[in-house]
């Protein structure tokens, strides 16, 4: 894929998540639960680390100033780019790998994810931010995380069993904007 269509998918990937996350999820002060992993770990397959980065950090910082669900904190900036990060290294050039193997880096990645950003930093984060405690809002964390990690593998996996069986990775990596290529 061109350096070009990268960019140009990275943006609508970055469109994508910030829709998921603000629009079409459900926020607490304690608890946010949606799809807005999905574009993530998208980016993380079809365009690699850096991309992956840009697209979880710039959708964080985006999103919380345009449309802000309360004052900016960047510790959730950090949060989504350390996101980005291990989606980007556990996922990259998924095309390349089997059933198995995809399986695997999702099963690590996602447990990493929910283990270090979303339960360790962004309970700390919302204890900064809230100045309640722990043990508060850590029990509903932990049942949110138990609840969502075999839903975000199952979700992942089946879409990355689409675009193998389609051959979308073939697809977006020619002609990921629908450009018709020349001969």
């Amino acid at each position: 894929m061109s350096k070009l269509r990268k960019i140009i998918f990275s943006g609508l990937l970055l469109a994508a998540s910030i829709v998921l996350s603000r629009f079409l999820s459900i926020n607490t002060p304690i608890v946010s639960i949606s799809f807005s992993f999905i574009p993530i770990i998208l980016s993380a397959m079809l365009l690699g680390v850096g991309h992956t980065i840009l697209v979880a950090g710039l959708s964080d910082l985006i999103g919380a100033l345009l449309f802000p669900f309360g004052a900016y904190f960047p510790g959730y900036t950090f949060s989504s780019i350390l996101t980005g990060l291990i989606y980007g290294l556990f996922l990259r050039r998924a095309k390349n790998l089997n059933g198995k193997q995809f399986l695997w880096r999702l099963i690590i990645a996602v447990v990493l994810v929910s283990l270090i950003c979303n339960l360790c930093l962004n309970t700390l984060w919302i204890l900064i931010t809230t100045k309640k405690a722990v043990v508060v809002f850590g029990t509903t964390r932990l049942i949110k995380e138990a609840i969502l990690v075999p839903i975000r593998i199952v979700l992942m996996q089946g879409i990355h069993f689409a675009l193998q069986k389609s051959r979308s990775y073939e697809k977006l990596g020619r002609n990921a904007l629908g450009v018709q290529e020349e001969l």
